[in-house]
């Protein structure tokens, strides 16, 4: 089996880097303590550490941050699903106040989050720029051309990955090249353009000379970083030239560890047990039980637990009414994209615990029982989820509960640790999908929609939903009733499926509906295949025609749809937060830029559009 490789570690005293982004100001105005010394790394072991460094940002989480992981983690649970309905923040409405700015539309520049998360995005650009700075300077012959050429091209992807991260939260950003230094004085880089360009280049210049195999699991091999490129592509609304790339990474692409990509069994992306399996186009590495206490675990999903059961804490990152709605389908097994909010799926909100409570029999893609814990429904191998009693906050937080993140109960001794010593079980062995291969399929459906190849877009839909219609990947263990009314004590078929599930494929719709169906169509089936798993915002953002995408006023139309759903329920869902926030159309579709990193940079830096 091939070493997968631990992106936290411990890196000897030589080989620290410059933790806070380009700009943190205790960088810029005195001369950099811990610069990378080249007498001492100017060796092919010093461009190794240097580089491991790099990559150990990815997760968006380095040891001596500022602010807190939960903040600036890669899998943006905060940043690309609860600001954009797939989920409640939950716990209660104070606590994580600068989340709750966020969630309601009113954060300014001011907001802590964002801040930890723009230094995080630049720390990982500057370890980027380290390794290509270093190399040069290693003259004792211990690397090779080739070798050369290869470490150019992973510091390139890091340095793609880490623009792009923070290009789709403030689309206007700062681009930052090895040749930005403190030496130089010219460290204040304007963020007056979109800078997809420069980020399509890194990544095709970290394809043309990476390998298509790693003989460690968590380096980037060609095909990620070819996937990165159309991801950039989509974001800068070149449709043409993502598809091109995308047809070839469909048929040739392989995982790091040299598995064609294909669509395995639908749970398996979120079993830290099944990690790395054929569908991770680029997967953030993440382990416990290593020696590091917990802190190279998946750290930025810390809180997002039921506050019952797995771990025990903390009652964060609750699915929401308009999310599970959107699993309803038709007789066909389609979904009901222009209805799915007429009526709300049974659900246990202002159901006691202990109360014996029962699932509806609505039809539901099989999708929604890995993407969400519900009441009545088994939550894994823990058994029947009880609802309330696992909700921290259910007035606030409503009555579902997050899963993707969930270890299951047979494995938790292996796959989850303490984080650093006070999170128990929270720190997990359960790795953050950047890419899977679904992904790669949706965005080329997305890319034949724009070519008006409706047909050929149908047909990558297709293959998602074939997965998800495939009965050996569907929960099972219907609740059939209580033992003496003892909502405790559930009786459980395993040999029915848990919920009256229907997945259909479509059958020549979208060439008959025409283009502004499939466009519709396709942007849904993202919903449902990727919800909860950090992309909603920046998906609706980039389609909206505010940043040039072709879905109109999508953002705000889809955004006003949830709140209206969500505050539609009454007097049982009172969260404080729902009922103020409110959209802004020209403004929430891109993020604050951090007013601390405005006013270091001296004013060089501009405020986004509204705020």
């Amino acid at each position: 089996m091939k070493k997968s490789f631990k992106l936290k570690v411990l890196i000897p005293a030589t080989l620290v880097l410059l933790g806070g982004s380009y700009s943190c100001k205790k960088y810029l105005d005195q001369a950099p303590i811990g610069s990378l010394i080249p007498e001492v790394l100017a060796t092919r072991t010093g461009v190794d550490g240097v580089l491991i460094g790099a990559y150990s940002v990815v997760d968006g989480v380095f040891d001596g941050q500022t602010g807190s992981p939960w903040e600036t983690g890669t899998d943006n649970w905060v940043y690309g699903s609860v600001v954009a309905g797939d989920a409640f923040k939950g716990s209660n409405p104070g606590d994580q106040p600068a989340a709750a700015n966020l969630e309601a539309f009113s954060a300014t520049g001011a907001n802590d989050y964002l801040d930890h998360k723009w230094r995080v995005c630049y720390a990982g650009v500057q370890r980027a720029n380290d390794v290509l700075r270093l190399i040069p300077q290693v003259k004792d012959g211990s690397i090779t051309p080739d070798q050369i050429k290869q470490y150019v091209a992973e510091a390139r992807f890091l340095r793609g990955f880490y623009h792009l991260e923070a290009a789709k939260l403030w689309k206007f950003v700062p681009y930052i090249d090895e040749s930005i230094t403190y030496t130089a004085n010219n460290y204040n880089v304007p963020n007056d353009k979109v800078i997809w360009d420069k980020i399509e280049a890194d990544f095709a210049a970290a394809a043309a000379d990476l390998p298509a195999t790693q003989p460690q699991i968590g380096r980037a091999n060609k095909w990620a970083a070819l996937a990165f490129q159309a991801k950039t592509l989509m974001y800068d609304h070149k449709y043409a030239d993502a598809f091109t790339i995308l047809k070839d990474v469909i048929t040739n692409g392989k995982t790091s560890s040299g598995a064609a990509y294909a669509l395995g069994k639908y749970a398996n992306n979120f079993n830290p047990s099944t990690k790395n399996g054929p569908e991770g186009v680029f997967v953030v590495q993440t382990s416990v039980h290593d020696g590091a206490n917990g802190l190279n675990g998946n750290a930025g999903s810390v809180l997002n637990f039921p506050s019952a059961g797995p771990a025990g804490c903390c009652g964060f990152f609750q699915p929401t009414f308009d999310f599970v709605n959107s699993f309803k389908v038709d007789a066909n097994g389609l979904p009901l994209i222009d209805t799915y909010q007429n009526d709300y799926i049974k659900n246990d909100q202002s159901v006691p615990a202990g109360t014996v409570f029962t699932p509806g029999d609505e039809l539901l893609d099989a999708r929604l029982d890995w993407s969400v814990g519900r009441r009545g429904i088994p939550y894994l191998d823990w058994g029947i989820c009880p609802g309330a009693a696992w909700a921290r906050d259910q007035p606030n937080g409503g009555p579902y509960l997050p899963i993707k993140n969930v270890y299951y109960k047979a494995a938790q001794s292996t796959t989850s640790d303490s984080y650093g010593g006070w999170a128990a079980n929270q720190s997990t062995s359960n790795s953050y999908n950047a890419i899977r291969f679904a992904d790669v399929l949706l965005w080329a459906a997305e890319c034949a929609v724009e070519a008006n190849q409706l047909s050929v877009a149908e047909g990558y839909v297709n293959q998602v939903r074939a997965r998800a219609a495939d009965q050996s990947g569907w929960v099972k263990g219907k609740l059939t009733g209580y033992t003496g009314g003892d909502a405790t004590k559930p009786e459980v078929d395993n040999t029915q499926f848990a919920a009256n599930y229907k997945v259909g494929l479509y059958t020549g719709q979208f060439a008959t509906n025409g283009q502004a169906y499939a466009r519709k169509a396709v942007y849904f089936e993202r919903k449902l295949e990727l919800g909860m798993e950090g992309h909603r915002f920046f998906d609706l953002s980039r389609w909206d025609a505010v940043n040039g995408g072709p879905g109109g006023t999508i953002m705000s139309t889809e955004i006003e749809k949830f709140l209206k759903n969500t505050r539609d329920f009454g007097d049982k869902f009172t969260s404080a937060v729902m009922k103020v926030a409110k959209f802004t159309s020209n403004k929430n579709e891109l993020y604050p830029i951090p007013q601390f990193q405005i006013d270091i940079s001296k004013g060089t830096l501009k405020q986004n559009k509204g705020y």
